[in-house]
């Protein structure tokens, strides 16, 4: 376990670098709230997507709603394009037990049936407790189950990565 986490956008770097390569002009980029949609903004503005950028807002899809309550700043989602046979990248920030990718898939399958969902997160670490793997990941990193990986975004926009 490090003492200090690496800088936010250099790992956003490497994961555009990463995706790079499979990204076909028909790929739209989607991030789940809050961190994720901040990782997809720098990812469409990195890999220079001729698409509109979607963001899901997941909070009435988890499924532990009735043990952690509702966000108390819930988004509206935003999907600009019709999903029906296309190709996402849906991004978060941090792969934990892969519940809010589950509820981010359940959502995007309510607007429509995407040909196929890539899935490019900044962390993974680890502990899943669904059969559910990234795509792309910016770090794989051992965290104990009592932390958390926190994304913050400051005024500046600058992206800063804690352990809390």
């Amino acid at each position: 376990m490090p003492d200090s986490l690496p800088d936010a956008h250099t790992l956003i770097t490497q994961l555009a670098d990463a995706i790079a390569p499979t990204l076909t002009p028909e790929t739209y980029i989607v991030g789940i709230h809050t961190g994720g949609v901040w990782v997809a903004e720098c990812l469409h503005a990195l890999l220079k997507s001729a698409q509109p950028l979607g963001t899901l807002d997941i909070s009435f899809y988890r499924d532990d709603f009735s043990r952690i309550g509702l966000h108390p700043q819930v988004k509206p989602s935003n999907l600009p394009f019709d999903l029906e046979g296309r190709d996402i990248l849906l991004v978060d920030d941090v792969l934990h037990s892969g519940r809010t990718v589950r509820a981010a898939m359940n959502e995007l399958f309510d607007y429509g049936r995407p040909a196929t969902i890539r899935l490019a997160v900044l962390i993974d670490r680890g502990d899943h407790e669904l059969p559910i793997r990234p795509d792309f990941v910016g770090l794989t990193l051992n965290v104990p189950k009592h932390q958390n990986i926190n994304l913050s975004r400051l005024d500046d926009g600058h992206l800063t990565l804690s352990l809390a």
